[in-house]
């Protein structure tokens, strides 16, 4: 059966620029392996080199260190083309970060302006300055009310102020001279500041008093 209709086989995943950024720092990292190696190998043979006397045993060492010099620089310009993709991969990578970031922040915006919406509909800009326009009302009526209550009734504006020493001095020769007609008596007082003596209706003086009183007035 296998062999009419085959087989399906899982698709492997798709590569993300994180692991291909990854693949490719492996890749980096042992040619940097194979160059410190390349590397150890020229600095022997230039140490040979530079000890041996010119011949044929001095030109065949150099000609491998030459080809030692040759790996090393495909080498090189391996490593250079890695590192460039994955700079660009990079650079990919923070884009795309950025795009996911921006669309984030619009998303939020929407939200956000849709819940102001919202929440703006619900206000009643006329009930708002009605409201204001009562406040106003009831603030001035207010301080019509106060005014009202802190006016003075004490001293009349009109009044003139030479008037009031002419009566205050004449109240004064009044109080001395009714002091001359009652004796020079510095106690007792005039006649405007003393209160009246109310009449009271005579009862008949009560049993067992009537004695006294005739004793008194006797």
């Amino acid at each position: 059966m296998n062999r009419l209709f085959g087989t399906s086989t899982a698709k492997p995943p798709k590569a993300t620029l994180n692991s291909a950024i990854t693949n490719i720092d492996t890749r980096i990292s042992s040619i940097d392996v194979k160059l410190a190696a390349l590397n150890t190998e020229l600095t022997t043979y230039q140490t040979k080199l530079s000890k041996m006397r010119d011949g044929p045993g001095k030109t065949a060492l150099k000609q491998k260190a030459l080809k030692v010099l040759q790996r090393r620089k495909q080498y090189e310009a391996q490593r250079d083309q890695l590192q460039s993709q994955v700079w660009n991969m990079e650079q990919a990578q923070t884009m795309q970060d950025n795009l996911k970031n921006t669309m984030v922040t619009i998303d939020a915006l929407k939200s956000t302006n849709k819940a102001l919406r919202k929440e703006y509909g619900k206000v009643d800009i006329d009930k708002i300055e009605r409201l204001q326009d009562e406040m106003a009302d009831l603030l001035d009526v207010g301080n019509e009310i106060q005014e009202s209550l802190a006016r003075s009734y004490d001293i009349p504006e009109d009044v003139d102020e030479a008037e009031l020493d002419a009566e205050l001095e004449a109240l004064g020769q009044e109080v001395e001279l009714e002091r001359e007609m009652m004796g020079g008596d510095a106690n007792s007082l005039p006649s405007f500041m003393q209160d009246e003596v109310p009449e009271f209706i005579d009862e008949p003086p009560i049993a067992g008093q009537a004695g006294k009183v005739k004793e008194a007035a006797g």
